[in-house]
């Protein structure tokens, strides 16, 4: 069974690079869809982790810890891409002079 074991810590060490690298891409260049590739690929990650999860054989017994921290850190890495996305947004959306559709979230960056 092939895992892509986000959970070790070069591996993670190297996701949360790119995805600061992507995080600075998009605040300059004020393009919210930059953050959305992460986004994206976090949740396809959580996606197969969970389904590795779920239908573990007997056999592969022994790897459902590392899935389960897998799971973790795709939960994490999901909430940091969805929060850095709707930040980007919102700059994006005040350089272009476009309103919010639902403001309720404005006081979390007023905040920041």
């Amino acid at each position: 069974m092939i895992i892509f074991n986000v959970a070790n810590p070069l591996t993670l060490l190297l996701l949360l690079a790119i995805l600061i690298l992507l995080v600075f891409l998009s605040h300059e260049l004020k393009k919210s869809y930059i953050v959305a590739i992460p986004l994206f690929a976090s949740l396809i990650l959580l996606v197969v982790h969970a389904a590795q999860l779920f239908t573990l054989e007997e056999a592969y017994m022994s790897l459902a810890p590392t899935l389960s921290n897998c799971v973790v850190v795709d939960f994490a890495f999901v909430a940091i891409s969805f929060f850095t996305y709707l930040w980007v947004d919102d700059i994006e959306a005040k350089t272009k002079g476009k309103k919010d559709i639902d403001p309720s979230i404005s006081w979390l960056w007023k905040n920041i």
